[in-house]
This record gives structure tokens, C-alpha cells and sequence, in this order.
């Protein structure tokens, strides 16, 4: 039986994932210092996710209610089973991040080589949290229930949690973010993690709420639903079980590849820890792609399908990943001509700076898009629609590897900024900052895998819609002559602009909030730029806070509400319409989004690296603008988008049954 192992490789992943915490607790206790400025950060963290739940709680519960009214009591229960697993997974995210922040800021007063791998295994404590829970929720609840429509709703809490987190985190992060750059830096001059400045903490505290726990649930349920989707998807087409078990015995034995992947992740003589990521990434892959053999050569036959046609797919997942790393690398890290392009631009001012972003930006979606379609093409020529969803079961095999890499950047950020605050010497913070430097580019590759990931997830949701359509003997054509099915393109067209917009409008306007208080307290607390007197770190938290929950809450509707309108009010056939565009459109802002704004960050880090006049000079004063701009952008809006398109996609799934009676 193959249920017995699917829920041992869960299993291990969480017990692995416990014995990385171990050894993070037995590494040497940070100085009295470093723990009281992480313990502030802790406390505004947790402080933001018990409002946030709380809120979200509320939420669940109405939806529970509506769903067990709707389609009954399983999908209502697979949708708090999803939910409940999804908060988990970010809860985890931050107590993980919080907590190894302090650690890697005390390792790094020895080695470079001890911070990274404590900061790498941080990330990888959330990374395996978040595999083994997903593949333990999916395959217990699908082996209690054997049932489908329950198995949708599960996918659905995962999502709606992720919107929030996604949604909310982002707000909170680059509302404290901007607020602390516009008013620290660029009107007096200080540091990006001076303890003088008030809205230092929160900016901390939003590194790990928006990024840990963030990321942490949005890769959770999108394993989640691609792992659903695949198994409905495959009821829907072949006799028999094998369709249904492949996704859940595929990403059973990718938990012992990145397991045994974690072990190669090591600094070598160049010091290169990029290169020590990636090699990791490509040891999870190639093992990945040699345990596929035997498990594909077994359910392959039980759908009457040759070997190559589903192993070629699963190959080119691994491959799309990879694709979207060096993609991504190229637009953002400092090193190549992107960022450079828009360093240069800051010369001749702030509006350069920000046209040169926007037109990066824009130009980053070309090729992401290109080798998606490829693997769209391939995985479909040979295997159909299953072999796409077993693309996208493929690439996110990697997902404890890309969370291990995503996660490691604010856990490094947070070290060099605690050690800044703890006023340590530039020598002794050496090691901290050199990991924080790639923290950017760890962050974008992997936001760039997570679209894609996002991408191909919601291809095949929508393939689970139209087969469920095509199965009940509705008479589906999905023709550009219909009116209606044009009138929903343009309407999940809109769909991702909408929410991007919402997130982007919350930031500006908590963020000038953030400014305000920023300002009197320079303004009136005396001694603050001195050091004689300490600035109070409460207010910003709090202003924050109160701003992500409250303006999370309109997008979210939008999203929920949109699909269930146009389902009923124009049919199936428009909402299938509603669920193309918002794939497409969706992808292209998320993309151009989290690309540009990760090169625009790293532009500042270029001048202030020494180009171009460095920090100080005109040019560095338009990067910063820049990265003001790109903040949200690749930390708010963008990531938001990930979530959305799934949300939308399975509520159709939910909903298709009524709509085609």
C-alpha cells in the first residue's frame, strides 16, 4: 500500500524539520544585547499574527458555515482542515525566523561559514514543516473522506489563508519599510538599521511576517491544491486509482531528495553562497528525477499510458524551476546589466531611476513566459493535461529547498539589522552583511518560482473545471464568439490589477502614517539623533499592525466574491472565461512585479557597494526612491497575486456542480 509510505515521508519531513530546530537551540546563546532586540522583534511579530488570526478565525468560521449550507459538511470540514493547516505552516514560519534571526546574529561574530548554515537551516526548518504538513493533510484527509469535492475545499483554505498572509504580511512589511527609508534616509541620513530610527522594529518585525510567514503560506497551499488538483484531475480522466496516487507518491519521495540534498548545501573555498543554494536546489533535482523513474514506471502502466509521456513532463518541471532561477538572477542580482541599467539611470535623477525599473520590470516577463509555454507544450503533446499537472506536481517537489532559500533572506536581513542595532563594528558584522547582500536575489528567484509554480497550479484547476464540465454532459464550448466568456476574460483580467492596485494604495497610505510618527517623534523627542535619548518603537508596530488587518479584508472579498457572481449571474462558460484571464494577466503583473522590484532594490545596493558615487551621492538618493517604489512592488503586490489566482480558480471547482445542473 502506498498510503503507509506517503505518510511516513510526511512524517519525516516534520521529524527532520524538528531535528534542525535542535540543533539551531544547541548552537552558542546570543549576547544579552542581540536578545533583547530580537525579543522586541519577537513579541511585534507574534503581537501582528494573533491579530491577524483572530480576524481570520472570524472569517473561517462564516465561510464554514456557508460551505456547510452549500456543499455540505466534508467540503466545509476539508476547508478548516485546510485552513487550520495553512495558519499553521505561517505560525511555524515565524517563530522558526524569529528565533534564528538572534542566532545567526551571534554565529556571525565567529564564521561565515557557521552563519550560513545556521541561517540556511532556519529556512530549511519552515521548508520541510511546510512539505510534511501539506502532503500529511492531503493524504489523510483524502484516505478519511474519498472525497474530491472535500479534497477542493481543503485546497480553498489553504488559499484563503495565503491571501491573507500574503495580503496582510505584505501591507504590514513595506508600510514599515518605507516609512523608516523615506524618513531615516533620506531625510537624515542614517543607516537603514540605526536604532535611532522609530520605525526600525517594525520594519524587523515585517521582514518575518511578510517573507517567512508570508512565503510560507502561499508555497503550503499551493503544494497543497497542485497535489489536489492533480488528484481530481485524474479521477476525472483515467479508470482506476493510479492518477489519483501518482502526485502523492511523486512528492512522497521528493521529501528524501531534498533531505538528502540539505547535507550538500556547504560554503566551498570561493565563498559563494548563491552557488552553495543552487547546488543545493540541483542535488534535490537530480535525486528527484532518479526516485521518479521507478514510481512512474509503476502508475504510468495502471492508466494505460507509456513511461516517457508522464516522465518527460516531470523532467521538465524540475527543469522550469531551474529556468525560472537563472531567469530571475539575471534581472535582479547586481552583477548583471539590468540592475546595473537602472543604477546608471539614478544618475540623471529620480524619474530615470523609476522609468528604467518600470521598463525592466516589463521587459523580465518575456522570457519567464517563454519557457512556461514550453513546458505547457511539451508536458501537453506528451502526456495531455495529466501531463502538465505532473509538471506542476514536479516543480514543486523542490518547494522545501526554495522555502530553505526564500526564508534565509530575512532571516539574514534580521541578523545584520540586529547587529547594526546592537551597535556592533562594521569588522564584527562583516559576515552578516555579506549573507545579507544575496538576500535580495535569494528572495526574487524564488517569488519567481512560486509564480510559476502559481501558474501552472491554476492551469491545471482550471483543467479539473472544464473536465468536470465536459464529464456532466454540459455542453461546454469555450468560444471568443460567446459574449459572455469575453466579458469574463476581461473581467479576470481586471481581477489582478484590482487587488495589485488595493495592496499598493494600503502600502502608500499606512506608510505615510508610519512617516508621520516617524517625523514627530525626531521632531519632539529630543536627543533621539544624538543617542542620548531612545525613540519609541511601539507606535510604528502598532500604526502597522492595525493598518495590514484592516486594509487586507476588501481585496479579499473581491477575490472570493468576483468568480461566484459571474459563475451565477452569467454561467459556466463566462467563469471559465473569468479564470483565463485572471491566469494570464495574473502572471505577467506578478512577474514584472516581483522581478522589478527586486532589481530595483538591489540598483540602491550597487551605489551603495561604492558605484557610481556610492552612498551620499545624487545618484544613491534616486536609488533609494527607486527601492521605495519596488518595495511593495515585489513584496506586497506581486506575491499577492499567487494566492488570488488559485483562490479564484478553486471556488470555480467548488461552485461548477451548481452551475451545471
Amino acid at each position: 500500500m502506498i498510503y503507509p509510505f506517503v505518510l511516513g515521508s510526511a512524517l519525516l519531513s516534520v521529524a527532520f524539520a524538528v531535528f534542525l530546530v535542535w540543533r539551531i537551540q544547541k548552537s552558542a546563546a546570543p549576547s544579552p544585547k542581540i536578545l533583547e532586540i530580537a525579543g522586541a522583534i519577537k513579541e511585534g511579530a507574534m503581537a501582528f499574527l494573533k491579530r491577524e488570526y483572530k480576524t481570520i478565525g472570524i472569517t473561517a468560521a462564516i465561510i464554514f458555515v456557508l460551505l456547510w449550507i452549500a456543499l455540505g459538511f466534508k467540503v466545509a470540514a476539508g476547508f478548516l482542515f485546510g485552513a487550520f493547516l495553512s495558519a499553521l505552516a505561517g505560525f511555524i514560519g515565524m517563530k522558526v525566523s524569529t528565533k534564528a534571526n538572534a542566532k545567526v546574529a551571534e554565529a556571525s561574530k565567529q564564521t561565515l561559514e557557521k552563519a550560513f548554515n545556521m541561517s540556511f537551516q532556519g529556512g530549511a526548518v519552515t521548508g520541510f514543516f511546510v512539505v510534511g504538513l501539506g502532503l500529511l493533510g492531503v493524504s489523510l484527509f483524502w484516505l478519511l473522506t474519498k472525497d474530491f469535492k472535500a479534497l477542493a475545499g481543503l485546497g480553498f483554505g489553504a488559499s484563503l489563508i495565503s491571501v491573507f498572509a500574503r495580503l496582510a504580511g505584505g501591507i504590514y512589511t513595506k508600510a514599515a519599510d518605507v516609512g523608516a527609508d523615506l524618513v531615516g534616509k533620506v531625510e537624515k541620513g542614517i543607516p537603514e538599521d540605526d536604532p535611532r530610527n522609530p520605525a526600525v522594529i517594525a520594519d524587523q518585525v515585517g521582514d518575518n511576517v511578510g517573507d517567512c510567514a508570508g512565503m510560507a503560506a502561499d508555497l503550503f497551499e499551493t503544494y497543497v491544491v497542485t497535489i489536489a488538483a492533480t488528484m481530481i484531475l485524474g479521477a476525472l480522466l483515467f479508470v482506476g486509482t493510479a492518477a489519483i496516487l501518482l502526485p502523492l507518491a511523486l512528492s512522497a519521495v521528493s521529501i528524501f531528495s531534498t533531505i538528502i540534498a540539505t547535507f550538500f548545501v556547504r560554503l566551498g573555498k570561493k565563498k559563494n553562497i548563491m552557488g552553495a543554494m543552487y547546488k543545493g536546489v540541483a542535488v534535490s533535482a537530480a535525486i528527484s528525477a532518479l526516485f521518479f523513474i521507478p514510481v512512474i514506471s509503476k502508475y504510468a502502466k495502471g492508466m494505460d499510458l507509456s513511461f516517457v509521456k508522464l516522465y518527460i513532463p516531470s523532467i521538465a518541471g524540475l527543469l522550469l524551476a531551474f529556468a525560472l532561477f537563472l531567469i530571475t538572477d539575471y534581472y535582479t542580482a547586481k552583477k548583471h546589466k539590468p540592475v546595473q541599467k537602472i543604477a546608471k539611470a539614478s544618475e540623471n535623477g529620480h524619474a530615470t531611476n523609476i522609468i528604467a525599473g518600470l521598463a525592466i520590470g516589463m521587459e523580465s516577463t518575456f522570457l519567464p513566459v517563454i519557457v512556461v509555454c514550453a513546458v505547457i507544450l511539451l508536458s501537453y503533446f506528451l502526456g495531455g493535461i495529466y501531463g502538465l499537472a505532473v509538471s506542476a506536481v514536479s516543480l514543486l517537489s523542490l518547494t522545501g529547498m526554495i522555502i530553505a532559500m526564500d526564508s534565509y533572506g530575512p532571516i539574514t536581513d534580521n541578523a545584520a539589522g540586529i547587529l547594526e542595532m546592537a551597535g556592533e563594528s562594521k569588522e564584527v558584522r562583516e559576515a552578516a552583511d555579506a549573507l545579507d547582500s544575496v538576500g535580495n536575489t535569494t528572495k526574487a528567484v524564488t517569488k519567481s518560482v512560486a509564480i510559476g509554480s502559481a501558474a501552472l497550479a491554476a492551469l491545471v484547476l482550471f483543467s479539473s473545471y472544464s473536465q468536470e464540465i465536459f464529464n456532466s454532459g454540459h455542453n461546454f464550448l469555450f468560444s471568443l464568439a460567446n459574449p459572455k466568456i469575453l466579458v469574463g476574460l476581461f473581467l479576470g483580467g481586471l481581477l489582478p490589477y484590482v487587488v495589485a492596485s488595493s495592496a499598493l494604495r494600503a502600502v502608500g497610505k499606512a506608510g505615510g502614517k508610519v512617516v508621520e510618527e516617524v517625523r514627530r517623534q525626531f521632531k519632539e523627542i529630543a536627543g533621539i539623533m544624538e543617542g542620548t535619548a531612545k525613540p519609541q518603537y511601539g507606535p510604528c508596530v502598532d500604526i502597522v499592525t492595525k493598518a495590514a488587518i484592516k486594509e487586507m479584508i476588501l481585496p479579499t472579498v473581491v477575490i472570493i466574491v468576483l468568480p461566484i457572481l459571474v459563475g451565477f449571474l452569467l454561467g459556466a462558460e463566462a467563469l471559465g472565461g473569468l479564470l483565463i484571464g485572471c491566469i494570464v494577466t495574473g502572471f505577467f503583473v506578478a512577474v514584472s512585479m516581483a522581478t522589478g522590484g527586486g532589481a530595483w532594490d538591489n540598483a540602491k545596493k550597487y551605489i551603495e557597494a561604492g558605484n557610481l558615487g556610492g552612498k551620499g551621492s545624487p545618484a544613491h538618493a534616486a536609488a533609494v526612491t527607486g527601492d521605495t517604489v519596488g518595495d511593495p512592488y515585489k513584496d506586497t503586490a506581486g506575491p499577492a497575486i499567487n494566492p488570488m489566482i488559485k483562490v479564484v480558480n478553486i471556488i470555480a471547482l467548488l461552485i461548477v456542480s451548481l452551475l451545471v445542473k
